[in-house]
């Protein structure tokens, strides 16, 4: 079935009626909200949206010099680097706001190269790659047999359109003694609610690589003018006024964020590894529970389209590729013995949010051990790494609150249920985990909350003098909460209520992290405005941890 077919006769949402009865036998027969497992009717619902065929050339060729508009306008990208390979993306959409990204349903031929030097004379590996409409005609490029722990040039071709230059980074060899890795952390980035103006400064950081931690997008409707952003120069089209819900609209939504220039010359100056966390999909959906109340299947197309779109538009590898409404997306990477990297998936496999979700009580349902924030297969990875690591950092980049966040500072307090907090248990099992394994530098990083954080972990979150056991650097959001101020409404509440709580600022930016043999360093990089462009950056705050003596101290 191909797409135009798909989208002839609609169902609710907008979903072909094909689609809701392949996805309605995902979850048909006993345990309805069990994890989907890709076999049988999930395997049907990957094939029912559209892939190209196993093995063959589903699509005719279209020749890439009949292409008469620029084909790049999103820009380029690289990510998940190794000691000896990096991904290459790119994607071909010469109007970018449009459902077909203004090519035809042909498959386009498009040749890549990779080069020591920034004006190509030095070129290491170059070869062809198929960019299939299927796929949205995104590309993905995993380059290899390059020299580790070096940087390198990048770029497209397709016709006679040559694509802007990326530059990118393979990763330390895994026995070297690299002594210092600098990476930055972003976040949540409404398009809506203002300027990337972060991005445009993180473009020209010298860093080694960055971590997205979720919110890349945002399903909700975008006016005319942009929202925030209150466009006098354009009129954005009619359908970004709705929320994203079809394949379609989903690939749309990327294009409007991903022809955004900050974006793109972040993303062409770094090599990214990125994970999602609700908004991509669907506002504090949980596994397979959606928000709202509609039919399992209803929300199961809605995840396969969602995260079919995030593949496309994302510089990640094959292994990530998602099948129907299910993607392997938590992985590990090693840059030398300074630093691991297990990266997380806390939406995908989570129990379902304690109490109606929102800030709430604790109590007997949100403590029950068998609730899970990861799944067991996810958490027995992560811990089954830490006992294999010997990296000097064991970094956890995940999504949401890690430690402890209580709203006032005496009597009956609340706690977030979509965070860890609703998970204690869950938490826990982690934090015995890395002790048993013997972890001692352990740092979490998070986005999510729009606000920078810098909290120490502890043995007992409870008794304010117990050991402190790990750090978590949580960065706050591009853009997503418009301006946000230094000292939010609850600053003093939030930083009483939570002794181990060592920073909290609520303005826009992101944060950058330096990893030495003796000591990390965060750098909390802030922008006073987001809806108005052009704003300057500068450091909010710097906190040092000591490698073997966990704890944020003022640098």
């Amino acid at each position: 079935m191909t797409p135009a077919q798909i989208t002839r006769t609609p169902g609710r949402h907008g979903h072909a009626t094909e689609l809701r009865s392949a996805a309605r036998r995902l979850v048909s027969g006993p345990g309805r909200r069990r994890f989907l497992t890709v076999t049988g009717a999930a395997a049907a619902l990957a094939l029912t949206v559209g892939l190209p065929g196993a093995g063959t050339a589903a699509a005719a060729e279209l020749d890439a010099r009949r292409i008469t508009e620029d084909p790049f306008t999103l820009g380029v990208a690289s990510g998940d680097p190794l000691p000896t390979s990096v991904l290459l993306w790119t994607r071909l959409a010469p109007r970018p706001y449009e459902a077909d990204g203004g090519l035809p349903a042909r498959r386009v031929e498009v040749r890549w190269e990779i080069a020591r030097d920034e004006r190509f004379r030095r070129i290491v590996r170059r070869g062809t790659a198929t960019a299939h409409p299927e796929f949205g005609h995104s590309v993905h490029v995993e380059v290899r047999g390059l020299d580790p722990d070096r940087g390198f040039h990048y770029r497209f071709r397709a016709g006679d359109w040559t694509s802007p230059a990326g530059r990118t980074r393979t990763a330390p060899s895994p026995g070297a003694r690299n002594s210092s890795l600098t990476l930055a952390a972003v976040s949540c980035q409404a398009y809506h609610d203002g300027y990337f103006t972060a991005y445009r400064h993180l473009a020209d950081e010298d860093v080694d690589v960055v971590f997205h931690l979720g919110d890349y997008l945002y399903e909700y409707a975008v006016t005319a003018a942009g929202g925030a952003r209150a466009y006098t120069d354009r009129v954005l089209p009619a359908h970004f006024a709705r929320e994203t819900v079809t394949l379609e609209d989903y690939r749309m939504r990327y294009g409007l964020y991903r022809s955004d220039p900050d974006l793109r010359a972040a993303h062409a100056a770094h090599p990214f590894v990125v994970t999602w966390d609700d908004h991509e999909t669907e506002n504090n959906y949980a596994g397979d529970t959606p928000e709202n109340d509609v039919p399992p299947e209803e929300f199961l197309l809605r995840r396969a389209a969602a995260y079919r779109a995030y593949w496309e538009n994302q510089p990640l590898r094959t292994p990530q590729r998602p099948a129907g409404p299910d993607m392997r997306l938590y992985r590990r990477l090693r840059f030398g013995g300074l630093a691991q990297f297990d990266v997380l998936d806390t939406r995908q496999y989570r129990s379902d949010q304690a109490y109606g979700d929102g800030w709430q009580v604790p109590g007997p349902e949100s403590e029950d051990p068998a609730r899970t924030m990861t799944g067991a297969a996810q958490e027995r990875w992560l811990l089954d790494g830490w006992k294999a690591s010997d990296a000097r950092w064991n970094v956890v980049p995940q999504q949401v609150t890690f430690a402890r966040r209580r709203n006032v500072p005496a009597g009956v307090h609340k706690l977030s249920m979509d965070s860890w907090d609703g998970y204690p248990a869950s938490r826990q099992r982690l934090m015995d985990g890395a002790e048993a394994a013997g972890i001692e530098n352990l740092m979490v990083l998070t986005g999510d909350v729009h606000v920078a954080y810098g909290f120490d972990l502890k043995a007992d979150f409870d008794d304010p003098e117990s050991r402190t056991v790990g750090t978590e650097i949580v960065t706050t959001s591009v853009s997503s909460g418009k301006d946000g101020s230094e000292r939010p409404a609850n600053w003093d509440n939030l930083t009483r209520a939570n002794p181990h709580l060592k920073f909290y600022d609520g303005r826009r930016g992101y944060t950058l992290v330096t990893l030495g043999t003796r000591q990390a360093r965060a750098d909390f990089r802030t922008v006073p405005a987001v809806t108005t462009p052009g704003a300057p950056v500068g450091t909010a705050a710097s906190f040092v941890t000591e490698a073997g003596d966990p704890g944020l101290t003022p640098a």
